[in-house]
């Protein structure tokens, strides 16, 4: 199977059902299918050639879904862009992928106007929804001559289709690079547990550069449904149209349902008459969040783990888990739910030895929905994937029902709002500071969030700096969900024989009475 072979196989059964909503319009399948092969058939009138990268960097919007599918039609390989990086990261990013084509929505024009020069291998700028000046090719002149057939080309099921970059502690940015097989069986494992059903209106609010809400958009479309497409993430507007726009599903990280929940005055007397299906993941969510978001939206909550490397879905829990937690089996809650189909869980030592279930140790993962691997990173690939075993770099335990607990990190990503914040990152930054000797970045519980980033900092002698100078320092140099929001000033770090600063001695302490410590990425 194709990514696209989906939008292909509704748009001739049902060429007049609902594909997507944004703002007043309503796009059918049999338009959308129009659209995205024009999308295919731009990439080839542009030169660019089966396997070359492009990358995307813009807000939610219809287009960006065309430029998905259209890109699996015509074989390249869509990267997307974390708008909430800075331009530095967007540039190695694009540089490490060898993007040909760059994809900018209107709100970033400019700040890519001002690294252009930087960009090795970009040959065409593309604006979305802005205005096309000199250097710039305009979206929609891109594709409004081109033909509304598919491209011929022969793609198979194992070529790349998806560059998503993810990073490890030592935060250089790694591509993952998902096939179409990868994606695909990844929609049939999943299907059974997220059940969206043919005409579903479902919400994408979710940063489309984000797995998580390109994994809901392709399980809507496999599915027949149709997409409500909001540009941004705001509050009030999210829980209207959950309550007045006929909305049955929607994904949302828990920080989002608690700014909800916080900022939202009359969520709780809403009625929701549609939302039949809400799902969660990318970072724990607190008991009484959960017990406040299932008494305000009356629907059935579904959570789903995984990562980028695994296209990106291995756990679900059910809605069924989710009443028994709430009924009385609160440590349920803790738990990221139970392999979905077609996917191998185990927990091995150091030695990669599975261990009896209750016992910890690293979370491995077999399943075709295992990454091909990093790009141009042989040697990260083949730590990472060890005798078809995706290496998760996530402590977690097996109960004997299969439940998986997820108990500590591995790898020292930070997982904030469902953002991953790589500490070595931050901890560059930090050393540059002149009264900065030492530093470690750690992630620390928060109700909202998940985790935030705090700095722990030893001075050098004489040297005195407050905690908002040492964040202000950092303001201008990483993305705001990248920045520490606490900093801690200790004597001495402590490492061990190697010279290892012992971060879970670190964390330790801020992490007493708090059960579970991470969630996917």
């Amino acid at each position: 199977m194709l990514l696209h072979d989906y939008v292909d196989y509704h748009a001739r059964e049902t060429p007049d059902a609902e594909f997507a909503v944004v703002g007043d319009k309503c796009i059918s399948y049999g338009e959308a299918s129009d659209q995205i092969n024009r999308v295919a058939q731009a990439f080839v009138a542009s030169g660019i050639e089966k396997g070359t990268r492009f990358a995307i960097l813009s807000n939610n919007s219809v287009e960006y879904v065309y430029l998905y599918y259209g890109a699996s039609k015509a074989g390249v390989v869509l990267v997307t862009l974390n708008y909430r990086l800075v331009p530095s990261e967007w540039t190695y990013i694009i540089n490490d992928a060898g993007a040909e084509m760059l994809f900018v929505s209107r709100q970033y024009q400019d700040q890519i106007d001002d690294i252009k020069d930087e960009l090795e291998s970009v040959k065409q700028l593309v604006v979305v929804g802005g205005k096309s000046k000199l250097g710039w090719t305009d979206f929609h002149d891109w594709i409004t001559d081109q033909s509304t057939s598919p491209p011929e080309l022969t793609i198979s099921s194992d070529d790349d289709a998806l560059q998503m970059y993810t990073s490890g502690t030592t935060g250089l940015p790694k591509g993952a690079v998902l096939s179409h097989n990868n994606l695909t069986a990844n929609l049939a494992q999943s299907a059974p547990a997220i059940e969206f059903q043919p005409n579903d209106r479902v919400l994408i609010v979710m940063p489309l550069y984000h797995v998580a809400a390109a994994w809901f958009v392709f399980s809507a479309i496999h599915r027949g449904a149709s997409l409500y497409i909001q540009e941004d993430f705001v509050p009030a507007e999210t829980v209207r149209a959950l309550d007045e726009d006929g909305i049955q599903c929607v994904v949302l990280a828990p920080s989002l349902i608690q700014i909800c929940l916080q900022t939202v005055p009359d969520i709780a007397q809403r009625s929701y008459p549609d939302l039949r299906l809400m799902v969660w993941g990318a970072s724990p969510i607190a008991a009484d969040t959960l017990r406040q978001a299932l008494d305000a939206f009356k629907c059935e909550f579904v959570e789903a783990y995984g990562m980028t490397e695994l296209s990106p879905i291995i756990t679900t829990m059910s809605y069924a888990d989710h009443l028994r937690a709430m009924a009385g089996s609160p440590g349920l809650i803790e738990s990221a739910g139970r392999a979905i189909t077609g996917t191998e869980i185990r927990i091995v030592d150091e030695d990669d030895i599975p261990v009896a279930n209750g016992v910890m140790g690293e979370i491995v993962v077999r399943g075709p929905q295992v990454m091909k691997g990093y790009w141009n990173k042989p040697e990260a690939t083949a730590e990472a994937i060890r005798d078809g075993w995706m290496h998760t770099g996530d402590a977690g335990t097996l109960d004997d029902e299969g439940y998986l607990y997820i108990q500590d990190r591995i790898k020292d990503m930070i997982v904030s709002g469902g953002e991953n914040v790589y500490p070595g990152v931050v901890e560059k930054v930090l050393f540059k500071h002149p009264a900065i000797a030492d530093a470690a970045v750690i992630g620390v519980p928060d109700e909202q969030w998940g985790e935030t980033v705090k700095a722990v900092v030893v001075l050098g002698d004489g040297q005195s700096v407050s905690e908002d100078e040492v964040i202000d320092f950092c303001r201008d140099q990483m993305g705001g969900f990248q920045r520490p929001r606490s900093v801690d000033f200790i004597d001495e770090l402590p490492r061990n024989s190697s010279g290892k600063v012992l971060k879970r001695e670190l964390r330790e302490p801020y992490w007493v009475g708090h059960g579970r410590r991470v969630a996917g990425s």
